[in-house]
């Protein structure tokens, strides 16, 4: 991006149109001067995309919602959560004569329906929830300003009772953005793998989704130049880029123009299915938390997007801390081909996560895991992506008083953490507890829950000293003997952004 200069008064306003996930640095500031020149302020307007949850029509999907309460925000503010593909409704379709005034009404009844919001927010430190059930509910863009943009979460949670995909499907609803990557895709015969691409914007994004298998990129021009129309979503079938059936794949989603939302949704035939979310950013050390103690199978998924391969370290952070996986202490994977490595029941009837380290040379990678729980006919599927650390704040939005476990994992220094059940959807009081999790260790802690819960709550994790903390929440509801699960990680909130002091020149700002 080209270097523009601008006043402070441009840069703040240009900071407040910002969606949660930017931070500006005063030009020149470094160290303790960094503090002097910037003040950290919650955002004002935060921007959250969930795709279409389901195209099943025994599936029945709920959102959630939820800010929470941010010192320094005013008493303004409005969020809602409505269809993508609003805007739609304005098309009239089809051609030769057309009755005016019919047509003219069917658009509007289209455009009301479609303006209808899926929720609305009343509060920030309390959840809202919305409800959808059947094949034809779409892509959802949320937008939150005021009080309601610091931190704002949103969960999209699927139960489809039967056929490919069934079970427990969860997804946290995500910013937009301009490149994804996916290890743990599939386009095996019993998986059926979609990427949505979502454009929340007002201008077409223009998007490449690549794949790499074991051997390396999978050739294909079909997944080149995908146009995404303004306001819509598009599923794309990952195995019409492709006629290889590979068992393990990565799909890079990189956008040429605009920004997208992007997920992939791994549907299996026999074992389940669930939302598979983007890996954080390649990296050399990644931490993969919230491993299910009771996991029967669990896969690892990596791939390092550069030229040079990878070596790393492979631990587990237990409760008594970091153990080596037997036949598993070293991952090598080549570059720009997707490694895959069974791990068995690596957690052996505890909480873990697993902790991947250079054992050289630091060479940057993405990684996922796909964790199975159950066995025979009664598996259900989930997947865990290497995540940031929480920072500052994170939350999980979609709770119930019995089937949330709320893991953390401090991978190098010891941390305190504390955690805030809020109020209940439709009823309850907030409660904070702190926990101190040791060094090298993952805990799933006994997380508190709203007195006098009724409704769904949400669960806040704010880290208080120490080192770097990472965070992963499972959501579980066994229905006839399927252990249906979805694990969602839970990075920074980004619900604030450094401003320099007034006295300060903004001279540049680049993205």
């Amino acid at each position: 991006m080209n270097r523009t200069t601008i006043s402070l008064i441009a840069g703040t306003a240009a900071l407040a149109a910002i969606t949660g996930f930017a931070s500006l640095t005063a030009p020149g500031a470094s160290g303790a001067d960094t503090a002097k020149a910037a003040a950290e302020l919650p955002v004002e307007r935060t921007t959250l995309l969930c795709p279409a949850p389901s195209t099943s029509d025994l599936a029945e999907t709920s959102y959630t919602s939820f800010t929470p309460v941010t010192k320094g925000t005013g008493s303004d503010g409005t969020a809602q959560l409505q269809s993508a593909t609003e805007q739609s409704a304005d098309a009239t379709g089809g051609s030769g004569k057309t009755d005016t005034k019919k047509s003219g009404k069917k658009k509007a009844d289209k455009k009301k329906a479609a303006d209808k919001p899926v929720l609305t927010p009343k509060e920030p430190g309390k959840p809202v929830t919305g409800d959808t059930s059947g094949a034809d509910t779409p892509a959802l863009v949320g937008t939150a300003e005021g009080r309601f943009a610091p931190g704002w979460a949103m969960q999209e949670t699927t139960e489809v009772a039967a056929g490919t995909g069934r079970g427990l499907q969860g997804v946290n609803c995500t910013a937009p953005d301009t490149e994804f990557w996916f290890p743990g895709a599939s386009t095996d015969a019993a998986r059926t793998d979609y990427v949505h691409l979502t454009n929340p914007d007002d201008s077409a994004a223009v998007v490449d989704v690549e794949l790499y298998g074991k051997d390396g990129a999978l050739k294909s021009t079909v997944g080149e130049g995908i146009t995404v129309a303004p306001h819509s979503s598009d599923p794309v079938l990952l195995s019409t880029l492709t006629d290889q059936k590979q068992t393990n794949l990565t799909v890079h989603v990189n956008v040429r123009s605009g920004r997208v939302g992007a997920a992939v949704q791994a549907l299996d035939d026999k074992v389940g299915g669930d939302w598979l979310p983007a890996s954080t950013d390649p990296t050399g050390s990644l931490v993969l938390p919230g491993i299910p103690k009771d996991a029967t199978s669990v896969r690892l998924i990596a791939f390092t997007p550069g030229d040079t391969d990878a070596d790393l370290k492979v631990r587990l952070a237990s409760p008594s801390g970091q153990i080596t996986p037997a036949g598993n202490e070293t991952l090598h994977v080549k570059a720009g081909m997707t490694t895959a490595v069974d791990l068995g029941p690596v957690t052996r009837g505890e909480a873990g996560s697993l902790v991947l380290t250079p054992t050289d040379k630091s060479v940057p990678v993405v990684a996922a895991l796909r964790v199975v729980r159950g066995r025979g006919d009664k598996q259900e599927t989930a997947f865990i992506p290497a995540t940031s650390p929480v920072g500052a704040r994170a939350t999980s939005a979609d709770n119930s008083g019995k089937g949330s476990t709320l893991s953390l994992a401090a991978p190098t220094r010891t941390a305190k953490v504390k955690v805030t059940a809020s109020a209940g959807s439709d009823g309850g009081t907030a409660v904070s507890k702190t926990y101190t999790i040791k060094a090298g260790t993952t805990q799933d802690i006994d997380a508190p829950v709203p007195s006098g819960l009724k409704g769904t709550y949400a669960l806040t994790v704010e880290p208080l000293s120490g080192g770097p903390v990472y965070a992963a929440r499972t959501l579980a509801a066994t229905e006839e003997g399927v252990p249906g699960f979805t694990v969602q990680t839970l990075p920074d909130d980004r619900g604030t952004v450094a401003v320099p002091e007034a006295d300060q020149d903004l001279s540049v700002l680049q993205k």
